[in-house]
Formats: structure tokens, C-alpha cells, sequence
């Protein structure tokens, strides 16, 4: 046949161009990609898209060509597609009909090429020849194929893509997913599917029920995938024998993170179900239920703050008639006490006797017999209640109930008051089962010699009745008169519950005028380690609790916290312990301005107005309340003790330290200033902190009860303990001082807050355009005009972002990323098998002025950027910079794996 002729095979569907040869074309491109000139590169493409007598005949031709050589840069054939994309979607020419011969002809070559291609033609492919509308048979059979060779993420990627997903078998598409903790992708695959939704819930749901062992799953599917060892190297498993107390220790290990409250696999269901869908999800509401019992019991019998009649009361609603919930409550009530404990704890609780140990049950039936140990136990508590905790000073007939729209118009003017002083709390029955919200229940305002507690359940229904509108109405006014000063214990969670349950309420925290949060006074007091009478004897105590044994020298009684305030009437031990909870706000306010230097506080509480979330630097404040001094700042000394004499200065990057699962928060913190912080698991024992710091010559930072053990174990010095009451801020401060680090304006952000590496790669954003267009997060340019505004973009003169106090810049001493550095097949991954995290970086991002560079952690992917973080990290910690050379004084040069961030 005529080589000019246009006609072609009809056969085929190969057309012979008149125009330029797809070959040629092909070649030019690939010189110009070996010289990286990018921009010559797509002027190049779009011309030769143009000469080109069918341009998608013409891409087909080029990628059947280089099937040969596929393995060795499939990175230029994704780019040549996702150009043609680009410039066919700028053209006014329409695409061929759905239905038409010709579209026919080039979907098939179309799909032979697929199935020969890398998961990054997918895309490009399916949307050039809308393969969504192609026979669906043969991409079936593909998706099959790659499911068989064990390439589960490509098969569930493409058929995501080519919407297959109401013919694939989605158990058999997602278990092996699911074993790789990849919940997010199968999300994605059953999105817009209700029907596959489901059915992925109730799959991860009967991993949740009691003695499912996900072993034999994983065992089932790495067979099911064949003998292959990629099979089992994409599952994520070991290479074990079935028979192995070992085998596939990935799985559990890997899936531990969600587990939903206890739930010994996969939670994916936690991230799907609601409180209202707890019977889509039984196995799953199980195991949640039965976290809530060992909370509960651990408040009963550990802390013992929690009253039996109120544990009895959670407890039966939780456990109910489930054999298996009544056979692990029997487990726990002996595994915390001896068998008569256990007896009285079970009596009201109708649990079946054989259900019960032996011993629990003859003790059950003679305290049934004597019917007086409960009350009696109930009696000796109350009694000794009154005795060692904070009494309400004022007497009962003081304390008012107010249930309707009568109630409040009586008492408005005593509420409404102005120029004087009056306590807010807020009181809800605790909800146990995720996807919950509590519901606000009791609204206290305590004013001199009065308690006013509001019912909220009464007064909110009907919703749009007279005392829901009373009760919104003269809440708004009350907290938002200026001259009447509101006093709280972490005031603005409560009034956003209060807004989340009463419509007219909402955002109500933003415009109170007149607040004092004490949560932010005490933390000022616990920061400045005030040395307050008790402080020692409130082990165990937290929250406004702990505030009212430092500040007035009994506690606060909180064994009605937990009490289900949703039950009407109330009993009289939930009325005093209401009416109690708000008036301490006022005598330890009271006792606060009156001796404030003793609690290193300023005279009138400035710095305790702002709300919470006006704490940021920068942020505005609402009008109406007072801004806090610098005088009265809190003195900030450490957590710690300080060890007698002055240690040595330590640089900030030779400071080595281990913290354990609660102070995650302090070892970003402390990366973000140059530390080389290791932090442990959620699931990490506290021994694991000492062997850390005995094998990587590190210094424990932990909090509570272990802190004596560790400290033991690593020596004087080498361990301490931290306030987690306090911002991870303050720690961080509080431990540098105690240590006596020097942090210098070089170390911050040198080290990675993700992963702890402090090595990084120095990217262009011109590379960094390139990355994200290969690797499908950014389109190219729609035409010319883009292109010269773009162009227009990079030359546009300007600071970078990322200036330090002062006006000066970093550049930091990193090595530039190299060609050598990328695996050829997958342009976004380094060549030690890292991915770069390209998704978090916005698009917009690449178009800031002046921003010249960009930053990869060569250990996890996460990719950084010049922006205003610096300064704000500057801001936070400028009392522990001040000593340091300033960002414009030279500095000793970095070590060669670090990079000053």
C-alpha cells in the first residue's frame, strides 16, 4: 500500500498520516527530554500534536514503539499522553462519537497498549479514548490479570478509573487493601456505589467479631494470589511457613492503628459508622462497647470516682442482654477486685449466674439474701464525700431549678445582674459509642449566694416554643454584657456544645464579652510551677478538680460527673454536685484575685481573657476584653526541677532525646527547633523508652507514674519528667531550659517533623512542576497565554517567603535533586524507595512569587516549602532564640546531612 495513502487499513484502523511521522516526532522529543529543556520540550509537542495527520492514531503509533523498552523511561511516554490530553482539550474540534467506527478501532489498540503499560497511562489513556465506554470485557479481563499477578493497588486504580467497579467482586478487590491498611483507596474505589458501600462495611465489620483471627485471611490471600513472591511482598506479609507462631506479623502490626476502641483488626468501619448506624456495624459497636466498660471500671475501682449507682446505671445500658458483653463484664469485675467486690458491684445488673465465676455467684446469692451491702457501702461513700471534699457554702434552698419559660422570667433579673461576677458550667451524660455527640443537659449559673441550674431538655422542646426562646435569649444576653464578668473551666468547648444542641445558640462562643477561662489561668500557674499548699497531695486529680485542691485546699468532688443527667427528675446528690461545680468557679476566683502573687498570676487576670481560640499569634481578638501585658506575663521556668549547678550548653542538634506516646506533641515541637527527638508508638510499652535511650544514648522525656521506673533504668540525669497538662510549646521550652540547649535561627525546621530525618534534597520548582505533571497532580498550560504567564510568574522579582525576623533569607545548604536521584519508571519516587508525598503540595503554590525552591525529606517524602512557618516558629519560641546570633550574623556552617530550615 501506498505509504501516502490516507485511506489506511480499514482492518486495523491504522491510518497512514500525510502530515509529520508520529516516529520522527517521537525522536525529537526524546532528545529534547535528555536535555531536560522542559519548556522547548511541550513547544515542541503541541507542534508536532498540530502537524500530526491524527494525532491519536499518532500517539498509539509512539507508544507501541517503544514497548520494547518500556522498562527503561515509561516517564516521557506518560508526559507525551498527558500532553495530548492537555492539547486536545484546548482545541474547538470535537472528539470523535462515543459510538463510532473509527472510535471503535483506536479503543482497542488503545486497550493492548494499556495492559502493556505503567499505572501512570491509565489516566491520560482512559480519558483520550474514553476507554470508559469501551468494551468493558477486555478491561476486565485486565483488571483480573493484574489482580492474579498480585498488583492489587494497579487493578483496584483502574478499575476506579474505568468506573468497573459494579462488576469486580469487591471483597475480593479490597481484602488485600485492606491488609495493607490502604482504607483511603478503597474508599475511593466504592465511592458514588451505596450498594459496594455496604457491602465493604459489613466485610470490615465481620473482622471485628470475637475470635476472628486475621491470620487466616492473610493466609487465604497470599495463596489466592499464587506462589509468586510478589504476591506476597505486595500483601505486606512475611515470608513464613502457615504452621509459623510468626507468620505475617505485618498484618496485625500494621493494622493496630485502627483498631475501633479495642477491636483486635481492621477500623476501617470506625472511619464509616455513627452512633445511628451502630446496627450496620454490630461486631465493630461491640468492641466499642466493651472499651467503654473498661473505662468505666477503671473509674469505679482505680480511680474511684464514679459512684456505684451511677457505674451501675452506664454499665447496664451499655452491656444490656449481649452474652458476650455480660461474659467480659463478669471478666473485669473480677480482674479488679476479690469476689464479694465483684458480687456487689454485680447485684442490680441482671447478669445470668453461669454467666459468673463460681465464687462471684455464691456471693451474688447471699448478698441478695442480706439485701443491706450496697446501701451500706452507699452510705460510708456519701459520708466520706462530705468529709474530705470542696462543701458548697451556700445553703439548699439557695440552689433553684429552672424548667420553664416562668422560672426564667422570675429569676432574669438576678441572672442579668450587671458589674457582677458569675460561674458557667455546663453538664451533658457522657456518650460512649463513636459517632456520638453529647447533649447538653444542665446549664449552671452561680452568682454570690445563689445557683441557678437551667434545664436545658426542658426548656429547648419544643425547639421553637416559648422557653427554647426565653432560654436562648437571655443566654446571648448574658454572655454578651461586658460589664458582667463570666467565669469557666474551659469555657469555649462547652458553649460550643451548648451551640451544636440549640440552633439559635450557635457560635455563641465567639461573641461572649467579659470571659475568664480559669483552664488558661491554671495553665499559666502550672507553667510557672507555683509551689501551692497540696499540690503534692493532689495526685490523681486533673482538670478543675486539681484547680480547687491548689487554690482553696480541698478538691473538688467529681463522682457525679459521669451520672446520666438525661434522666428526669434529678437526684439530689446531681443537683449538689451541679450546683457545687459552678460556685467553686467563684471562691477560687475569689481566692485568686486576692492573693494573685502567690499564684504568680496579675492582678486582674488579664492574661487569662483571651478565649481559646484567640491564642494564636496574630489572630484577632474580640472586642470587649482586656489584652494582657507584658508585665504580666507568667514567669516560665521548667517542668522540672533544675539539677543543682549549670549544665554545659548543648547545641540544639546534638540534643538526642526519646518521649513516649504522650508527649508526641512535644517531639514535633522539638524537631521544629533542630532536636533529634524519637518518638514512641501508640502502642509502645514505656520500657521501650529505656532501652531506646540506653542503645541510642538518648534522654527520656515522659510523663506520670513511669517517670521513677525510667529513671531507674537510665541513671540520674538522664530522664525527665513533663507536665502534659501543659502546649507542647511550653514543654518544649520548659526542656530546653532545663537542659540548657542552645537553639540557634539555623536550627529551625532542620530536621523533618514527620519522620526525624535531616537530610533533604533541594528541588527547583520548574523540576517540581515536572514531578507533579508526571505524576498526575498538576495539568500542563491550556495554551500560549498560559504559558507567558507562567513564564511571567517564575521571572517575577521578589523576597522569598520564608524570611526570618529581621528581613533575612535562608538558603539552605542542601544537595540539589539530580535525575539520578529518580527511578526511571516512577518519576516520583527516590532511588531508595521513598515516594515524594507530591499530593500535599498545593498547586497554587508553584505560581507564588519569588518562592525559587522546594524541599523533600529523603526519608519519608514529605515535601516543604518557603513560607511564613518560620516566622511564626521564630515568634513562639523567641525567649529561647534571643541569645542566639541573629538570622543575618553568620553562624558555623552545617554539617553536610543537615539542612537549616
Amino acid at each position: 500500500m501506498d505509504p501516502g495513502d490516507p485511506t489506511g487499513d480499514p482492518a486495523t484502523g491504522e491510518r497512514h498520516c500525510t502530515g509529520q511521522d508520529p516516529l520522527l516526532l517521537l525522536q525529537a522529543l526524546q532528545t529534547l527530554w535528555s536535555t531536560r529543556e522542559r519548556q522547548q520540550l511541550q513547544e515542541e509537542a503541541w507542534r508536532g500534536f498540530a502537524a500530526l495527520d491524527d494525532p491519536l492514531a499518532g500517539l498509539l503509533d509512539m507508544l507501541e514503539s517503544c514497548r520494547g523498552r518500556r522498562g527503561e523511561g515509561p516517564s516521557l511516554e506518560a508526559w507525551i499522553s498527558r500532553q495530548l490530553q492537555c492539547w486536545l482539550q484546548a482545541q474547538p474540534c470535537p472528539s470523535p462519537a462515543q459510538h463510532s467506527l473509527r472510535l471503535k478501532q483506536l479503543q482497542a489498540r488503545a486497550i493492548r497498549v494499556l495492559t502493556e503499560s505503567p499505572p501512570s497511562l491509565v489516566a491520560p489513556l482512559t480519558s483520550i479514548f474514553q476507554l470508559q465506554h469501551a468494551d468493558r470485557s477486555c478491561l476486565l479481563v485486565h483488571v483480573h490479570r493484574l489482580h492474579q499477578e498480585g498488583r492489587f493497588r494497579e487493578a483496584v486504580m483502574l478499575g476506579t478509573t474505568l468506573k468497573l467497579q459494579p462488576e469486580l467482586d469487591v471483597e475480593k478487590m479490597s481484602v488485600p487493601l485492606l491488609l495493607q491498611d490502604k482504607v483511603a483507596l478503597m474508599e475511593r474505589y466504592v465511592a458514588g456505589f451505596p450498594d459496594l458501600q455496604r457491602r465493604l462495611l459489613a466485610l470490615m465489620d465481620s473482622w471485628c467479631q470475637p475470635g476472628f483471627d486475621i491470620k487466616d485471611v492473610a493466609s487465604y490471600h497470599v495463596t489466592a494470589a499464587g506462589a509468586a513472591a510478589s504476591g506476597e511482598e505486595r500483601l505486606g506479609l512475611a515470608a513464613a511457613q502457615p504452621s509459623s507462631p510468626k507468620c505475617y506479623p505485618e498484618v496485625p502490626r500494621g493494622l493496630k492503628r485502627w483498631r475501633p476502641l479495642g477491636c483486635p483488626v481492621h477500623e476501617g468501619s470506625r472511619g464509616l459508622v455513627s452512633g445511628k448506624e451502630e446496627a450496620l456495624c454490630p461486631n465493630a459497636a461491640m468492641w466499642q462497647r466493651l472499651a467503654a466498660l473498661r473505662h468505666l471500671c477503671h473509674k469505679r475501682f482505680v480511680e474511684k470516682s464514679l459512684s456505684q449507682e451511677n457505674w451501675a446505671d452506664h454499665v447496664q445500658g451499655l452491656v444490656g442482654q449481649n452474652p458476650w458483653l455480660q461474659e467480659q463484664l463478669s471478666q473485669l469485675l473480677v480482674s479488679h477486685g476479690d469476689p464479694v467486690t465483684a458480687a456487689r458491684c454485680a447485684m442490680g445488673l441482671s447478669l445470668p449466674e453461669e454467666r459468673l465465676p463460681a465464687a462471684v455467684a455464691v456471693e451474688l446469692r447471699q448478698l441478695s439474701l442480706q439485701g443491706r451491702a450496697a446501701e451500706a457501702d452507699s452510705r460510708l461513700e456519701v459520708k466520706d464525700v462530705k468529709d474530705r471534699y470542696y462543701q458548697l457554702p451556700i445553703p439548699r434552698e439557695n440552689i433553684h431549678l429552672l424548667a420553664s419559660w416562668e422560672d426564667l422570667t422570675r429569676y432574669e433579673g438576678a441572672l442579668l445582674q450587671p458589674h457582677q461576677v458569675v460561674g458557667v458550667d455546663l453538664e451533658w451524660t457522657p456518650v460512649f459509642v463513636a459517632g456520638g455527640r453529647p447533649r447538653p443537659s444542665l446549664l449552671q449559673v452561680a452568682v454570690e449566694g445563689h445557683v441557678f441550674l437551667l434545664d436545658v431538655l426542658a426548656l429547648s422542646q419544643p425547639p421553637t416554643g416559648q422557653g427554647a426562646q426565653a432560654f436562648s435569649r437571655l443566654v446571648a444576653q448574658l454572655l454578651s454584657d461586658p460589664s458582667i464578668t463570666k467565669l469557666g473551666y474551659g469555657m469555649v468547648g462547652d458553649l460550643q456544645k451548648l451551640g451544636a444542641s440549640c440552633p439559635a445558640l450557635a457560635h455563641v462562643e465567639k461573641q461572649i464579652l467579659g470571659g475568664v477561662d480559669l483552664l488558661l489561668v491554671h495553665r499559666q500557674m502550672r507553667v510557672a510551677n507555683m509551689p501551692t499548699s497540696g499540690t503534692d497531695r493532689a495526685k490523681g486529680l486533673r482538670g478543675l478538680s486539681l484547680l480547687v485542691q491548689q487554690v482553696l485546699g480541698t478538691a473538688l468532688d467529681k463522682t457525679q460527673q459521669l451520672s446520666n443527667w438525661d434522666r428526669r427528675p434529678l437526684c439530689e446528690e446531681q443537683l449538689i454536685y451541679a450546683a457545687a461545680d459552678a460556685c467553686c468557679l467563684l471562691d477560687v476566683h475569689q481566692a485568686l484575685c486576692r492573693e494573685p502573687a502567690r499564684f504568680h498570676l496579675s492582678e486582674d487576670l488579664a492574661g487569662s481573657r483571651r478565649p481559646r481560640h484567640t491564642e494564636r499569634p496574630g489572630a484577632q481578638k474580640p472586642p470587649g476584653l482586656q489584652k494582657a501585658s507584658a508585665s504580666a506575663a507568667p514567669r516560665q521556668v521548667p517542668v522540672a526541677a533544675v539539677a543543682e549547678g549549670a549544665a554545659p550548653q548543648v547545641p540544639a542538634r546534638a540534643f538526642r532525646v526519646v518521649c513516649d506516646n504522650m508527649l508526641q506533641g512535644l517531639a514535633r515541637s522539638l524537631r521544629c527547633l533542630g532536636v533529634d527527638a524519637r518518638m514512641l508508638g501508640n502502642g509502645d510499652d514505656h520500657r521501650r523508652a529505656a532501652e531506646v535511650a540506653r542503645q541510642e544514648g538518648r534522654i527520656i522525656l515522659t510523663s506520670g507514674q513511669p517517670f521513677h521506673k525510667l529513671r531507674a533504668q537510665v541513671g540520674a540525669g538522664r530522664c525527665l519528667s513533663v507536665d502534659c497538662s501543659l502546649k507542647a510549646q511550653q514543654q518544649a521550652k520548659a526542656v530546653l531550659k532545663h537542659f540548657n540547649v542552645r537553639v540557634t535561627h539555623a536550627d529551625i525546621f532542620s530536621r523533618c517533623q514527620a519522620c526525624n530525618c535531616d537530610q533533604y534534597l533541594k528541588v527547583s520548582r520548574d523540576m517540581m512542576k515536572q514531578l507533579m505533571w508526571l505524576s498526575g497532580h498538576q495539568e500542563g498550560p491550556r495554551s500560549s497565554g498560559d504559558k507567558a504567564t507562567q513564564s511571567q510568574e517564575v521571572q517575577e522579582p521578589g523576597p522569598a517567603p520564608e524570611a526570618a525576623p529581621g528581613g533575612c533569607t535562608y538558603d539552605r545548604p542542601c544537595r540539589w535533586l539530580q535525575a539520578a536521584d529518580l527511578r526511571a519508571e516512577t518519576p516520583d519516587m527516590l532511588t531508595n524507595g521513598t515516594r515524594l508525598q507530591l499530593a500535599g503540595v498545593p498547586v497554587g503554590v508553584l505560581r507564588t512569587p519569588g518562592l525559587r525552591h522546594f524541599y523533600c525529606c529523603t526519608r519519608c517524602g514529605k515535601v516543604f516549602w518557603d513560607g511564613s512557618h518560620l516566622d511564626r516558629v521564630a515568634t513562639h519560641f523567641r525567649d529561647v532564640l534571643e541569645s542566639a546570633p541573629s538570622p543575618c550574623e553568620p553562624s558555623p556552617a552545617p554539617s553536610p546531612a543537615s539542612s537549616p530550615f
